[in-house]
C-alpha cells in the first residue's frame, strides 16, 4: 500500500507524470495536487484499470495538505518551465513555490520520501531542507533532487555517438555534480559498456558529448520555440526515479543510483567532500537506496584528469547556487 503525491500534477511535467505513477503497480493511492484543472486530471487518469486511486485536489479547503495527508512519497514537478534564452538557474522564482510545498509536507506529510524536480535543483534542494529544519521535519535521508534525466540522456546520446543507439538502454553513464550546465559531470570513463578510446580520446568528440549532456535541455526549450521545456523526458525519469525509490522502501530492492542529496544523510558523504576538494553541504552523487532512503554514500571513484578539470567548475558554480537556496526567505503567507 503506497500513496504518492504529486504536487504540480497539472503542468508539462505533472500530467505525463501523474500517467506514469498511475501504471506504476505498486501505487494504490495517487493524490495530485496543483493550483488548476487537477481534479479533472485525476479523473481522467482514474479510468485507467491501474490499482491505484486517484483524487485531485485544488489550493482551496487546505487542498495541498488534504492532498499530502499519509503520503509516503511526493514528488514535485511543480514551478514556471523554462522559455528560450533562460537557464535553469533563472527559474529561481520557483523557490518560494517550494517553500510553502515543504511547509505542507513538513505538516501533512513528515515522513514521506521528497523528490524535487523543480528548477533550479541545485537550489530549491537547500530550499526543502531549510523549511523542513524549521518545522523540525528534516531527514536527509528521504530528500532528493531528481537529477535522472541527465543519466538518461547520457545513455542515450553515449549509445549514439558509439553508433548503437538501439542499445541506449544497456548504457549506465554516472552523472554526479549538479542539475544545470557546468555542473553536470558525466562520467565517461566509468561508462558501462565501456565508451571505445578512440572516442574518448577524440578530444572534439568528447567535447561535442559532454557539452550536449550538459545542456541537452537546452535543445529541447529552443525545439518547442517558447512552448515549454523537457516536459515527457523529464516525467520519465522522474517516475522511473520514484519506482527506484519505492522499489527500495516498500519492496527491499536496494540499488544505486545518482541523486542531488545533503551529504551528511549518510557517513560516506565525508568521503565525497574529500574526494571534490570541498565542504559542499549538497552534491549529486551515487546514492544506494534502501528502506530509509539514503542507506549510503558511495564514491565517486576513479576519474581521469579532463573529469577532474570538469569537477572542479562543477564545484564552484554549485557553491553559491546552494547558498543562495540556503538564503531563501519565504515571503510571509498571505492572510
Amino acid at each position: 500500500m503506497v500513496k504518492a503525491v504529486v504536487a504540480g500534477a497539472a503542468g508539462g511535467i505533472g500530467q505525463p507524470l501523474s500517467l506514469l505513477l498511475k501504471l506504476n503497480p505498486l501505487i494504490t493511492e495517487l493524490s495530485l495536487y496543483d493550483v488548476v484543472n487537477s481534479p479533472g486530471v485525476a479523473v481522467d487518469l482514474s479510468h485507467i484499470n491501474t490499482p491505484a486511486q486517484v483524487k485531485g485536489f485544488l489550493p482551496e479547503n487546505n487542498g495541498a495538505e488534504e492532498a499530502l495527508k499519509g503520503a509516503d512519497i511526493v514528488v514535485i514537478p511543480a514551478g514556471v518551465p523554462r522559455k528560450p534564452g533562460m537557464t535553469r538557474d533563472d527559474l529561481f522564482v520557483n523557490a518560494g513555490i517550494c517553500a510553502t510545498l515543504a511547509q505542507a509536507i513538513a505538516n501533512a506529510a513528515p515522513k514521506a520520501f521528497i523528490l524535487v524536480i523543480s528548477n533550479p535543483v541545485n537550489s530549491t534542494v537547500p530550499v526543502f531542507a531549510e523549511v523542513l529544519k524549521k518545522s523540525g521535519a528534516y531527514d536527509p535521508k528521504r530528500l532528493f533532487g531528481v537529477t535522472t534525466l541527465d543519466v538518461v540522456r547520457a545513455a542515450t546520446f553515449v549509445s549514439s555517438v558509439v553508433g548503437k543507439p538501439l542499445d541506449a538502454p544497456k548504457y549506465n553513464v554516472p552523472v554526479v555534480g549538479g542539475h544545470s550546465g557546468a555542473t553536470i559531470l558525466p562520467l565517461l570513463t566509468q561508462s558501462e559498456p565501456q565508451i571505445p578510446a578512440a572516442i574518448l580520446n577524440d578530444q572534439a568528440k568528447r567535447d561535442a558529448l559532454i557539452k550536449r549532456i550538459q545542456f541537452g535541455g537546452d535543445e529541447v526549450v529552443e525545439a518547442k520555440n517558447g512552448g515549454g521545456s523537457a516536459t515527457l523526458s523529464m516525467a520519465q525519469a522522474g517516475a522511473h526515479f520514484a519506482n527506484l525509490v519505492i522499489q527500495a522502501a516498500f519492496a527491499g530492492k536496494t540499488t544505486v543510483v545518482q541523486s542531488y542529496i545533503d551529504l551528511e544523510a549518510a557517513p560516506g558523504g565525508k568521503g565525497v567532500q574529500k574526494e571534490i576538494g570541498s565542504d559542499l553541504a549538497y552534491f549529486s552523487v551515487n546514492v544506494e537506496l534502501g528502506r530509509d532512503g539514503v542507506q549510503n554514500i558511495l564514491p565517486i571513484g576513479n576519474i581521469d584528469d579532463q573529469e577532474k578539470t570538469l569537477l572542479a567548475a562543477a564545484v564552484k558554480e554549485l557553491g553559491p547556487s546552494i547558498e543562495k537556496g540556503v538564503q531563501f526567505t519565504p515571503a510571509p503567507p498571505k492572510l
